[in-house]
Order: C-alpha cells, then sequence, then structure tokens
C-alpha cells in the first residue's frame, strides 16, 4: 500500500480510505455504496438512480435548500452519481471545511426523510430526464446496444429507469431498496487531499457508527453476452449512430493494460486508427471513438460512429478491417509508446485532481481490495509488448460475439450478420 494511503474498517463493516496530499489546500470526499444498478430487480429498474435524487430532497436535521447551501456558502462543490455497480455522493471542499462536507454526506445517506410527497414531485424530475435523453440519439443507440449486448441482465437495462418503472415506485418500494443496501457492509468512505486520516475515521465513527447491520445483500447473477444485429428506423434523424461492441476483460484481469491500450490505439484519442481512417483519410464521420467498460466479473469493448446513411455501411466495414489488422499484425514499436504515452498521461494529469485520487481510492478498494502506487501502475502499462496487444485483440475481436445496433434513417441501408467479420 502507498505511504500516503491508510485505511481503517469500523466495527459495522464501514470501509474508510484516505490519501494525504499535504501540497493541496483542498479535500474531495466521498460516500460511496459498493453496488449500483446491476442489483435492481426487472421492476425496480431505476430506482437505484432515482434514490440518489431523492436523499437530496431533505433530512432530518436539513432542508433541501439547507443541503445545498451548506456547500455552496463555503465555496465548495457537492454531487453525485449512479453507476452499473457503485453509486457516490460527493464534496470537494477546502481543507478547514472537512468536517462541514462529511455532515452533510453522512446525514443525506444515514438520514433521508424520503416523504411520499418528494417521492412523487421527484417522478417528474426523472420522467423528463428520461424524455431528455431520449431525444439524444448517441444515449438511444449505447441503450439499444446495452440490452441486446447484456439481453436479460441488469446491465442491459438503463441506470435511469423507463418511464413505465419509475411511474410505478412506491413508498414503500423505496423505502425497502434503500433498507436493503444502504448498509454499513456495503459502505466505503474515501477522501484525499489535506487532511488527517485519524480525523476522519473520527467523523466516519460519529455518523455512521450506529447505523444499523442490514442483512446480506441479494444475490448478484453474472452476466452472458449475447452477439446481436438490430436496426431501427428513424425517419427524423439526420445522422445514422451505430455501436459495435465484443466482450472484453473484467476490471481486475491480468491482461487489463494490454485492453486498454487495445482500446487507444484503435479509438482512444485524435491519433488512434479509427479517427485517423475513418474520420481523417475517408471523412465519413465526425465523432468515432471506441470505450471500454470493465465490470468486476465481466466486460465490454465497443466503438461508436455517426455518419450519413449513405456512409454506414462503409464505416461498419471500415471497422471491422482495423479490428481485423489488429488480430493479423503487430502494432508496431513506435505507435505502441504513442499509446503508452497517451495512457500515462492520461494518467499522471488526473491523479492531480483530489477528486480523481478520492475515486480512484474507491474503484481500487471494490475492484481489487489493494492500492497501486503511480510507479506500480506506470510499469504495468510499460510492461505490454506488441504481442500482448495482438493476444489480446484476438481473444476480443471474434466475429461470433460482435453486436451491432444501428439507429437513424435507414432507408436503403442493409447489413446482415455473414457481413460482420473480422
Amino acid at each position: 500500500m502507498p505511504a500516503e494511503v491508510q485505511r481503517t474498517v469500523l466495527p459495522n463493516g464501514v470501509r474508510v480510505i484516505s490519501e494525504r496530499m499535504p501540497h493541496v489546500r483542498s479535500v474531495s470526499v466521498g460516500i460511496w455504496l459498493a453496488t449500483g444498478a446491476r442489483l435492481e430487480s426487472p421492476q425496480e429498474t431505476g430506482i437505484c438512480h432515482f434514490l440518489e435524487h431523492l436523499l437530496f430532497k431533505g433530512t432530518k436535521h436539513r432542508t433541501a435548500e439547507e443541503i445545498a447551501r451548506s456547500v455552496d456558502s463555503i465555496g465548495g462543490n457537492l454531487d453525485a452519481y449512479t453507476g452499473k455497480e457503485m453509486v457516490t455522493f460527493n464534496a470537494k471542499v477546502l481543507d478547514e471545511h472537512l468536517p462541514i462536507a462529511f455532515d452533510v454526506l453522512s446525514d443525506m445517506v444515514v438520514n433521508p426523510l424520503l416523504r411520499p410527497e418528494d417521492i412523487q414531485k421527484e417522478k417528474g424530475v426523472i420522467l423528463e430526464e428520461i424524455k431528455m435523453e431520449l431525444d439524444n440519439p448517441e444515449y438511444v443507440v449505447h441503450e439499444m446496444f446495452a440490452s441486446n449486448f447484456w439481453r436479460g441482465h441488469a446491465l442491459g437495462r438503463p441506470i435511469l429507469g423507463t418511464r413505465e418503472t419509475v411511474q410505478r415506485f412506491t413508498p414503500e418500494m423505496v423505502e425497502s431498496y434503500y433498507r436493503r443496501v444502504y448498509i454499513p457492509s456495503n459502505i466505503v468512505i474515501t477522501a484525499a487531499g489535506n487532511l488527517d486520516h485519524e480525523r476522519l475515521v473520527e467523523l466516519a465513527r460519529e455518523r455512521f457508527e450506529q447505523m444499523p447491520a442490514g442483512g446480506p445483500l441479494p444475490p448478484d447473477e453474472p452476466p452472458v453476452t449475447h452477439a446481436r444485429l438490430a436496426l431501427r428506423h428513424k425517419k427524423s434523424l439526420e445522422q445514422v449512430h451505430l455501436c459495435l461492441g465484443v466482450p472484453a476483460h473484467p476490471a481486475p484481469h491480468k491482461d487489463r493494460f494490454a485492453g486498454y491500450l487495445l482500446n487507444t490505439l484503435l479509438g482512444g484519442g485524435m491519433s488512434s486508427r479509427l479517427f485517423q481512417n475513418i474520420r481523417e483519410r475517408q471523412g465519413l464521420a465526425y465523432a468515432v471513438f471506441s470505450e471500454v467498460s470493465p465490470y468486476r466479473d465481466t466486460g465490454c469493448l465497443y466503438i461508436y460512429a455517426g455518419t450519413s446513411v449513405d456512409a454506414a455501411r462503409k464505416v461498419v466495414h471500415s471497422i471491422l478491417a482495423e479490428l481485423r489488422r489488429f488480430k493479423e499484425e503487430l502494432v508496431s514499436q513506435d505507435e505502441l509508446q504513442r499509446g503508452k504515452d497517451y495512457l500515462k498521461g492520461s494518467l499522471i494529469l488526473g491523479l492531480e485532481s483530489t477528486t480523481h485520487r478520492m475515486a480512484n481510492l474507491a474503484r481500487q478498494e471494490l475492484y481489487f481490495g489493494r492500492f497501486f502506487s503511480l510507479d506500480e501502475l506506470i510499469e504495468d502499462i510499460e510492461r505490454v509488448t506488441p504481442e500482448d496487444v495482438q493476444r489480446v485483440a484476438q481473444q476480443f475481436f471474434d466475429s461470433r460475439s460482435i453486436t451491432l445496433t444501428v439507429l437513424g434513417n435507414l432507408d436503403g441501408v442493409r447489413l446482415r450478420r455473414e457481413e460482420l467479420v473480422c
């Protein structure tokens, strides 16, 4: 464990982790739930995100306005986020204001009111958020892709929920979900910045020691991926949006850095093969990129592009050609080194932020159960060889595993499963 990182577990199971950064004057602190939307049943789809919103609506000690004002008044930032596998409530403040920020965050998590009238009002807010996202074709094509790729599993259902599921939420459902998931064994507190670990532990004890233990979390079904081709016609769209993806490594996999480098070289930046070929050389798309979405027991590498109806098939075939190249040819040492420098630069620049370091502590605790120094991470990146990248490409890019979703004004667009060969 790096010397600056300290970890304490309270008697009831709450984990407290901090990283001291004495050269800064800020502190970022977060309260994390080690489960996210993937633990929802089909009827509960969206309830994790819904509850995240509700915790801002008031506690036994503060109104919604007082929650907002208490952090604004000290020049801090208050935020929250729901993911597939975790939820966070976090704040960034001056180091001297850590007790205030922690008091607000812990009050929200431990003492929410969850009033029926707030639940009813928040349904309207979330329904508008869903409408806003459904007006965004890039969001829609990604949700189409996830629902096909992770078919029948919570990873394939929308974090926001659907109009139908959100409208059916009752105060009893919300209360039951809160009691089931907001328990000490599922809570991780992380902080990074100019702080004292023992003081943070003391604050955590004061706010969380009396929290009821709760029962065991519900079992989590491992996901199975599906290779599907789906085309959805939407006449009102000017562009064709497409998402093509394959299964990838889970977050803790030993080859994860080879996977990250493969993604970087494929579509991770302006010098990537997809950007240079599809946008710069052929002029077929404005936006084209690839991303890796790793989870604790599975993962996905996907490519997004927005193009014209006339160019859609050519873009798909160009993507498949790039996947094939990675399988058949070793990347050059020069190209690999550029990818390594890109990854290292992104990592080091990110770690200059207390917010990034606070989030990094949570991810390392939840996915690895240990903490990596910057030197270790850089060594892991530098250790990747061209042969490693090719081997991972050969594992990932299997024609039988490809899922493709296409959304747009698809008059004349014909794509068949047999064409998806890499």
